[in-house]
């Protein structure tokens, strides 16, 4: 008897995952597993990391109709007050979502080298059969060194750990694709005799996200992911403009069509002085000095996306939301801006907020029906 995977397990990804969704703009919740979120805070607003509280969290953007929920991959603290060091594993995380959800989509951060490609492969497919194909696979190489001196891995330069990336990768897709068994023979990994099954839901391939901003990550984004981030480095809508240009022309010089996210900060009161007395309170006045300044620190020496003393600048940005884009004011003011990030290309925004299950009340009670109305979305009907 064959043990292969039925061909009608698979399906069109279109059909199952969110991430390929119709609507305009797509959102996700960025952070989410971790503890603090994205917040480098010491307010005591923010809700400790608990399976409940997430769970949460999941179940009332999956009801509201979010794209994707989407983890950060974190080993050890941020700094000295225990940012981010308390956290669930994102594989675990997101096959535990996938059975207490319906649509969304549940994104699993690797980081490469703490991942064989075999249990990437395997754990990313057994998702996508708990999910019923709506697993994503975003692909790190990671920039907070002290992990990866936790490992024991040598932490490689910049460009060097996209060549071990992609490599990484490539073995990954023999896992999900080769029906028979098969040998590796790379640089930095070498297989004998390779199998996995079952194969993923998805066909052709479960969808792949990644975040590089240099030019050897964008040329990664360009050939293999479905989604790729782009940290919105200037504030202004030319510059970030310019920048989300450069993300589609990459795309097309290798012949595919790849999304466009960012990521942002949420901070929504009824008025704009009240969200910006807040925004000032939570990341200034209680902000984590000691997470900002290692996160600026790490970023700045071992990521191409700035220049060292840029991150250094976005210190306000990087505690408020890991430095996401400001979404900062009132309803309109939030719906506006997000509006005029969908008008120069970006196709999906990661959220995240002090505390996402009072954020998620206010967004999706004044914002989400704004964006329906400017065409942004379809209204969502839970069961749909």
């Amino acid at each position: 008897m064959s043990n292969i995977a039925p061909a009608d397990e698979r399906q069109d990804r279109r059909n199952t995952n969110a991430l390929f969704s119709e609507n305009k703009l797509k959102l996700g919740l960025f952070g989410p597993n971790c503890d603090r979120g994205c917040a480098m805070s010491l307010s005591d607003d923010i809700p400790l990391l608990t399976w409940e509280y997430t769970k949460e969290v999941a179940q009332i953007a999956d009801r509201a109709g979010f794209e994707a929920l989407v983890p950060v991959a974190r080993w050890k603290q941020i700094g000295e007050n225990g940012f981010n060091g308390r956290n669930f594993d994102t594989y675990t995380w997101a096959a535990g979502l996938a059975s207490v959800t319906d649509r969304i989509t549940l994104v699993t951060t690797s980081h490469v080298q703490s991942n064989h490609p075999a249990v990437a492969a395997k754990q990313v497919a057994t998702i996508d059969h708990i999910s019923g194909g709506r697993v994503c696979l975003n692909i790190v190489n990671g920039w907070f060194e002290p992990e990866f001196r936790m490992f024991g891995t040598e932490f490689l330069p910049h460009d060097r750990r996209y060549q071990y990336t992609s490599e990484w990768y490539e073995v990954v897709r023999l896992f999900w694709t080769e029906d028979k068994e098969f040998d590796f023979d790379g640089e930095f990994f070498k297989v004998e005799g390779g199998y996995s099954q079952p194969k993923p839901i998805q066909s052709p391939l479960p969808a792949i996200m990644n975040a590089g901003g240099s030019k050897t990550g964008r040329e990664f984004i360009s050939k293999y992911a479905d989604a790729g981030y782009v940290l919105l480095t200037g504030f202004d809508l030319n510059t970030a403009r310019a920048q989300v240009e450069q993300r589609a022309a990459d795309a097309a010089a290798a012949g595919r069509e790849v999304g466009t996210w960012t990521t942002a900060y949420v901070v929504q009161r009824d008025t704009k002085e009240e969200a910006e007395a807040y925004l000032q309170k939570f990341a200034v006045e209680e902000g984590d000095m000691s997470a900002g300044e290692a996160a600026a620190r790490y970023l700045g020496l071992n990521s191409s996306a700035m220049e060292p003393h840029q991150w250094e600048e976005f210190g306000l940005h990087l505690r408020a939301g890991y430095g996401g884009y400001p979404l900062v004011g009132t309803a309109e003011d939030i719906a506006e801006r997000l509006a005029q990030l969908s008008d120069i290309g970006v196709t999906g925004v990661s959220l995240s907020f002090v505390d996402f299950v009072d954020g998620l009340a206010r967004f999706n009670a004044d914002v989400m029906p704004k964006l329906e109305q400017a065409g942004l979305r379809k209204p969502h009907v839970v069961g749909q």
